[in-house]
């Protein structure tokens, strides 16, 4: 059976899937295909329903639940993993009544902790991931919502943090922050959905083991940001133990993602 398999070019995604990809694991019976897109792409190839199994953020999972269950390995999930909003320096203070602030994408989780930190903003730019800290920098966007390599790259580049969206979904919700997960058609056999996450641990598994301590040709050949220093800080802050599987912390706090979501966008 031939699957397509979507994720990013994101350090932590070819860092968990090189193995799968790159026959490094065996797959029996089943073969992917993967496609590498940024996360925001993703969303909305899923709401579609285009994929097999798919990264997509946890944002977007309320919307297309009916479609794809939630694998347990492969995602990002953890405490002090969440996304920041960034601003040229002097700037004390985002109003988010007057202000215009660049998102990675409408229905990224870092769209849904900006909307529990600032319910009332007005003025958001939904703009790819990787264009945010130009925005700013050239003034098209008051602020910015960084997430992925931008992360350890935006002090170097002349901006200063306003606020850790991650830090505050911490202090409401008293829950690790629920990123990314990998999700897979419904559609599917149960057995082989199982079989596909096993494959995804796998995968994980044979990454920790052999490229922890250096990070193989396939991570630096799709980075967005290409020094070592950021790769491997992106990795070792991506990666962690609910990737390898949710289990029921993990479980809890996309239980609370999906609670917020459900408040902060009612019927």
């Amino acid at each position: 059976m031939n699957l397509t398999l979507g994720f990013s070019p994101c350090p932590n995604d070819t860092f968990i899937f090189d193995a799968l990809v790159n026959g490094r694991v065996d797959t029996g019976g089943l073969r992917f295909d993967p496609v590498l897109e940024d996360v925001q792409t993703l969303n909305e190839w899923a709401l579609e329903g285009r994929l097999d199994v798919t990264k997509i953020s946890y944002g977007v999972l309320p919307r297309v639940a009916d479609r794809y269950a939630l694998l347990e390995a492969g995602g990002a999930l953890g405490l002090g993993v969440g996304p920041l909003l960034v601003a040229r320096p002097g700037l004390d203070r985002f109003d988010p009544a007057t202000m215009t602030v660049a998102i990675p994408g409408r229905d990224t989780t870092a769209h849904l902790l900006f909307s529990l930190a600032f319910p009332g903003a007005a003025g958001k730019r939904f703009v790819v991931f990787s264009g945010i800290e130009a925005e700013v920098l050239a003034g098209r966007a008051d602020a910015g919502v960084i997430i992925h390599e931008s992360r350890f790259t935006y002090a170097a580049k002349g901006l200063v943090k306003l606020l850790d969206l991650g830090e505050h979904w911490e202090r409401e919700t008293r829950s690790p922050v629920p990123l990314g997960g990998i999700v897979a058609r419904r559609s599917l056999d149960a057995a082989v959905r199982g079989e596909v996450d096993g494959l995804i641990r796998r995968s994980l598994e044979l990454a920790n083991a052999d490229h922890r301590a250096r990070l193989s040709p396939y991570v630096r050949r799709h980075a967005q940001e290409m020094d070592e220093s950021v790769m491997r800080q992106h990795v070792d802050l991506y990666v962690n133990d609910f990737s390898l599987g949710l289990g029921e912390a993990g479980h809890r706090a996309v239980e609370t993602l999906l609670t917020v979501h459900r408040r902060l966008n009612p019927p």
